[in-house]
């Protein structure tokens, strides 16, 4: 270690200990690494593929705009986010987040609204990835052999996290080489080679309009875009295990807006412009269109080619987002605020990894997708949640920060927004407010009531028992962690910098 890089380790164990806390993690992610966790997390290949269909169908060639709009919104949120992490660069990410900026009680109700929407993205990711490998193999993908690769996923995932953060760092970084280099050759193969449609399709409204409005089709088809542009808060979640975080991880995460927001819209313009046929799609003729793209544009050969890239995106992505629940579990064990504390917190000896933690962050998921091939429905209504659930623990982060600024918190990290800190964070809470709305709309009235209200009667659901429990047990009594304490701390000195 030379002296420099003692130095920082020096100004980061001083950083954590004014905070109240030691820490025995190892910190050795570099910054590119902390933003290939955060990239491999929000997984742009994942988001486009997986639910490219049901967004075209809905808003046709222009929902491509959704990405931008959507992108814009979301990286007002990464900058609320980056001036909080870079004062309480805390394992853990939201959960201590908003322990400190608003309370005990707010943030044991954040980290279980964020904990239960990672189990279940967990759980979605593996059972979404199960029929592209089944395709891969050559295997028949029925619900039993679907549900067995999912729960082999999670089992693999959850070995290699277990074996310490350099593996966890050097896969999302081979993650994230694999599906930037995937998004960015099928992007551009298709727009040279593959392209159907004239540009002029981006904004070719015509076949969509309902009543003279593209509004309602524009808002729907934008539900793909939102699963698509979170994950940057995973750097903040190993934020313990990156040196010199205050100042590192505001800007991985910001990095992973620009490159994943990036590489999403591209290869998404690729595969809109490269449809055959647009009617097929939005009358529901052609049911799985980025199949329908890559099978005419490179043929079995190439379309097997892209599935192993997307197959590398979706165990990457497991691994980040065990990665990011494991910390949120440790957190809430160290802070003494859930049942096994003792157990939850412990490290293990060499990998200095909280292992298990690792291993029930992997567990819940994978009973999740266990009852899928005898409660289909009830799993589907479940994993609605999975999106909203990010974003109603993101909102809860961005709600306790106005709270705090208005109770005259002035943020001491390196990475400060200054006179726009009001601004940025006011756009980020309407944001997140109206995508929530956007999300729970319900749009299918010939549904079942519970499939039609799914996200709202998921999210109510999870909100009341965890307020409950909350309520009857007072897990937030149990430890004596600092909270709420953020308006006190020392403000900094000096003019803000971004860097």
């Amino acid at each position: 270690m030379t002296g420099n890089d003692q130095q920082a380790a020096d100004r980061d164990t001083g950083q954590l200990r004014s905070l109240g806390y030691v820490s025995h993690f190892d910190r050795t992610m570099s910054l590119w690494e902390n933003f290939a966790l955060g990239f491999t997390y929000l997984s742009p290949v994942v988001g486009v593929y997986t639910i490219f269909a049901t967004a075209f169908a809905a808003g046709g060639p222009p929902m491509w705009w959704t990405y931008v709009w959507v992108g814009l919104g979301q990286l007002m949120v990464c900058l609320v986010f980056g001036e909080i992490v870079s004062q309480f660069p805390i394992s853990g990410g939201l959960y201590p987040w908003a322990r400190r900026l608003y309370g005990k009680r707010w943030a044991w109700m954040a980290g279980w609204v964020y904990g239960w929407a990672l189990f279940v993205t967990l759980a979605a990711i593996a059972t979404g990835a199960a029929p592209f490998l089944a395709e891969l193999l050559g295997v028949e993908g029925t619900p039993t052999v679907t549900t067995t690769i999912a729960i082999a996923l999670i089992v693999l995932t959850t070995g290699l996290n277990l074996s310490g953060t350099r593996l966890l760092a050097r896969a999302a970084m081979f993650g994230f080489i694999c599906e930037l280099i995937g998004a960015i050759v099928v992007g551009s193969y298709l727009l040279i080679f593959a392209r159907h449609q004239p540009w002029s399709a981006l904004v070719d409204t015509r076949a969509i309009s309902s009543g003279g409005s593209y509004w309602p089709a524009f808002l729907t088809s934008s539900l793909a875009a939102m699963f698509c542009y979170y994950g940057f808060e995973a750097c903040g979640d190993v934020a313990e295990e990156t040196p010199d975080a205050g100042r590192q991880i505001p800007k991985a995460m910001r990095l992973t807006i620009y490159v994943g927001g990036a590489a999403a819209l591209w290869v998404c313009l690729g595969l809109v412009l490269s449809v055959p046929d647009i009617s097929a799609v939005l009358t529901g003729r052609d049911k799985d269109p980025v199949v329908t793209v890559l099978k005419t544009a490179m043929g079995e050969l190439g379309f097997r080619v892209v599935i192993a890239v997307v197959m590398v995106s979706f165990v990457s992505a497991q691994l980040s987002l065990q990665a990011a629940a494991s910390r949120l579990l440790f957190a809430y064990a160290r802070d003494e605020m859930i049942v096994g504390s003792k157990y939850l917190r412990h490290l293990s000896r060499g990998r200095h990894v909280p292992a298990n933690a690792l291993i029930l962050a992997g567990t819940i998921p994978a009973l999740i997708a266990l009852c899928a091939p005898w409660l289909q429905d009830a799993v589907a209504t479940i994993i609605s949640f999975a999106a909203i659930g990010i974003y109603i623990a993101f909102q809860m982060i961005v709600f306790a920060a106005l709270v705090a600024r208005r109770r005259g918190w002035q943020p001491a990290g390196v990475f400060r927004l200054g006179a726009w800190a009001w601004p940025v964070n006011l756009v980020a809470f309407l944001y997140g407010v109206g995508a929530i709305i956007n999300m729970a709309w319900p749009r299918s009235p010939q549904d079942p009531w519970y499939s039609n209200y799914a996200m709202i009667l998921t999210s109510a659901a999870v909100l009341v028992v965890g307020a409950l429990f909350m309520v009857t047990a007072r897990p937030y009594d149990r430890g004596h962690a600092p909270a709420g304490d953020a308006h006190r701390l020392q403000p900094a000195i000096g003019e803000p910098i971004g860097d």
